[in-house]
């Protein structure tokens, strides 16, 4: 049991305390008992009370209840950017500085917005200071074991594969105006390999080239992989809410047969994440609505209760989506990363609870962050194959070596057989079958 005293133990202070140190701790303000102790011990304070304990200087930012901008000075610390800077055996808050990336403190402060209505990543900390592609966190604790000499609790690495089924099909159980459409404005502008892609799926001489599925499966048994499936399900067909009808017969198929295999999850859709139409409250009140109905059909569909999400397009306001997400009864949810950039947006590379800044508590809400995805890399990095594949392992490297939990993010629709798709479906076989045709 590692005990620490602070002479406050405020609600952050716990939280961080066992988010990075796991359930064998203690926290105490009593100095006598502290003194007393005779195991591992650190000493959160100003005060010099023991000349054997660890001693972390407080920031202060553990200790405040209101949100407000923070003095930031960023320096090196045994190879590692750190701040909040203190003066004891390190030389920095370590816990005042995990919080404040960990409950996204700066996402609650003024800020803008990318074109999508999403925290920009170029307004954060880890971004401005070059470290978003490091998993910050985990590896100031590697290196805070070395220099204490205390020994933590240990994870395991674990890698999900995760796919966001945004449109599960190209043309089958598409609404037939669309396809009517589609088939005239690729005759128009001479794309007669797709006119004859979609000749060949209607008349049945060949599969959607969306329905990757049977594929994906096989990789998985090889690599003895458990993936995980987001469905997006919203009954209007608007804007980036393409996806194939939640009702139809085709639909309701492939999430059965995916639930039988794997483990499922809600994808809301961008229209229940919408919060600021000129009907204010009413719009909101409408958005949580529709985001227990795409639950209720999922839940229909497969016969199970959905307690996992991630948000469409990666779109989540701190911390409205959380509440409304803790409201229709989500536990898990795998939407901590940014939508123009790869990397560690918590700066963290294991699950952790998700911490509610403005009302000051833990809540039971498990994040999952990842730091992958495969349309980040293409439409937003620009990136080619050659450098996607670098990336890809680079990423996994980087999670194994904390034992962290790597998270990988692609869609059935860039994994298929098309020309322009079928090296990225390649470079992801040989990611796998590099890296876990012998791991266990």
């Amino acid at each position: 049991m590692l005990l620490i005293y602070a002479q406050n133990i405020s609600s952050r202070l716990q939280y961080i305390t066992k988010t990075l140190l796991g359930d064998a701790i203690e926290l105490t303000n009593n100095k006598e008992y502290f003194i007393q102790y005779s195991g591992t011990k650190i000493n959160y304070s100003s005060e010099t009370i023991d000349s054997n304990a660890f001693q972390i200087i407080p920031h202060g930012l553990l200790f405040e209840t209101e949100i407000k901008e923070q003095s930031i000075d960023c320096f090196e610390w045994n190879g590692l950017k750190a701040f909040f800077k203190t003066d004891a055996d390190i030389p920095f808050d370590l816990f005042a500085a995990g919080f404040y990336l960990l409950s996204r403190y700066e996402e609650y402060l003024p800020h803008t917005k990318d074109e999508y209505g999403r925290y920009d990543h170029k307004n954060s900390l880890a971004y401005r200071e070059n470290f978003l592609q490091l998993p910050l966190i985990n590896m100031w604790l590697k290196e805070f074991e070395k220099v204490s000499s205390f020994k933590f609790q240990v994870s395991s690495f674990k890698y999900i594969p995760t796919y966001d089924i945004d449109i599960a099909f190209a043309y089958q159980h598409q609404p037939l105006w669309l396809n009517i459409l589609g088939f005239y404005r690729d005759m128009l502008t001479g794309n007669i390999e797709r006119v004859i892609e979609r000749g060949n799926v209607y008349s049945g001489n060949k599969k959607d080239p969306f329905a990757v599925f049977d594929c994906l499966d096989q990789l998985h048994e090889k690599h003895q992989l458990k993936p995980l499936y987001f469905f997006l399900l919203a009954e209007k067909r608007k804007g980036v809410d393409k996806n194939i009808s939640p009702r139809k017969k085709g639909m309701q198929d492939l999430i059965k047969q995916t639930a039988e295999k794997y483990e499922v999850g809600i994808h809301p859709s961008w229209q229940s994440g919408e919060e600021s139409l000129e009907s204010g409250v009413r719009s909101r009140e409408s958005g949580k609505s529709m985001l227990k109905k795409e639950i209720s059909i999922l839940e229909n569909a497969t016969q199970h209760t959905i307690t996992k999400s991630r948000q469409h397009y990666l779109r989540f306001t701190i911390p409205q989506t959380f509440r409304r997400l803790i409201e229709a009864d989500i536990k898990e949810e795998y939407s901590m990363a940014y939508g123009a950039i790869n990397g560690f947006r918590a700066s963290y590379a294991l699950p952790f609870y998700w911490f509610d800044l403005e009302r000051n508590a833990t809540t039971d809400l498990i994040l999952h962050p990842f730091c992958f995805m495969e349309a980040t890399s293409v439409f937003e990095q620009k990136n080619t194959v050659e450098q996607t594949a670098e990336e890809l392992q680079y990423y996994f490297d980087m999670v194994k070596s904390v034992n962290g939990e790597f998270i990988t993010l692609f869609h059935n629709h860039f994994l298929t057989e098309q020309p322009q798709w079928l090296p990225w479906r390649k470079m992801y076989e040989d990611f796998l079958e590099k890296n876990f045709t012998t791991f266990k």
